[in-house]
């Protein structure tokens, strides 16, 4: 799905909404309180978001999972695998799984890391400690109260924020802001934001920011300049439009499509016939193209991304106390 216009802003619609909005935050809260959590017998880092829609989690989540491996854990990825079919605990191989069996993101996180999907978070969680792993990165599953989070870190994306405000389907929040954000012990504030935003999170939920951006890699910009037809199935695709135009891209034509959408060859081959008569390359995001079949995936430019950490120190501060802290052995 598409976010709503009306997500962004307050108004008649999100009004109108807001009795169904009070239904879903109240099972929201009564889930939380009714579910025992359980813990895993390693650590487990949680990253999530407070928005339906991409918030950029995958990339932060790619970015911790770097960060411990570079002080030599063994970490594992554990994720639910939307938009796959494998219910799980399963471990992901790219070579042998498809997004239609896993989902896009856990094939992003398998290129990084040993990775698991599993729709029950424990059982996952268990396969990965007995797989070897000494410390889990959990890509969402802020929401899910089965599995204790020995860290949970926020995403939230600058530009958009907490959209209106209201809780689905008023507005865009899967939970109301402050409950969502007592529960963390960070915010990853990716790219910039309103002063009116920075002053919500600051004084009226006294939360302190870590700061960073979504940057192209090394290898990003070989592209920049080129005259292309861009295409996403992500939760905004703007965001992917709008780091082309930065990197001096010529945006000849765009078309969206549904966040996890599965391409079929035959919109794959229309898009390429239409980029062939605009003179320009297709290009899409890193998580579409593992939805692409591999024939088409060699003809489709993509942009690959990463977090440049703004406050490097805060984000590892988090994460010392957990692999450091009486948490680390469980």
């Amino acid at each position: 799905m598409h976010a709503p216009e009306f997500w962004s802003r307050k108004g008649l619609v999100s009004l109108l909404l807001s009795p169904f909005a009070a239904v879903y935050s109240l099972g929201g809260a009564l889930r939380l309180r009714l579910v025992e959590p359980q813990r895993a017998p390693v650590p487990v880092i949680c990253i999530g978001n407070l928005v339906a829609g991409g918030a950029g989690k995958t990339p932060v989540a790619l970015a911790i999972i770097a960060r411990l491996k570079a002080v030599g854990l063994q970490v594992h990825a554990l994720t639910r695998g939307y938009g796959g079919k494998e219910p799980g605990p399963i471990a992901v191989s790219p070579e042998r799984h498809t997004a239609a069996d896993v989902g896009d993101e856990a094939l992003l996180l398998a290129q990084e890391a040993p990775t698991w999907v599993s729709r029950d978070r424990p059982a996952g969680a268990r396969a990965a400690a007995e797989a070897g792993a000494e410390i889990i990165v959990m890509d969402d599953g802020f929401q899910n109260p089965s599995l204790h989070k020995d860290l949970s870190l926020i995403v939230i994306d600058g530009g958009f924020g907490f959209g209106n405000g209201a809780v689905l389907p008023a507005g865009p929040l899967r939970e109301p802001a402050a409950r969502g954000l007592a529960r963390a012990q960070g915010v990853v504030l990716l790219g910039e934001t309103s002063t009116d935003f920075m002053r919500t999170l600051t004084e009226e939920l006294a939360i302190t920011p870590i700061q960073a951006r979504l940057t192209p890699r090394e290898n990003g910009n070989e592209l920049s300049g080129r005259r292309v037809l861009a295409f996403a199935g992500i939760g905004r695709p703007e965001k992917f439009y709008a780091t082309l135009r930065e990197l001096s891209f010529e945006i000849a034509e765009t078309r969206d499509f549904a966040d996890h959408h599965p391409y079929t060859d035959s919109e794959i081959g229309t898009l390429l016939e239409r980029a062939e008569t605009l003179n320009a390359i297709a290009i899409t995001t890193e998580k579409d193209a593992v939805r692409l079949s591999p024939r088409h995936r060699a003809r489709i430019a993509t942009l690959p991304i990463e977090v440049s950490w703004q406050t490097p120190l805060e984000i590892d501060r988090l994460i010392e106390a957990v692999t450091e802290g009486p948490s680390a052995r469980g």
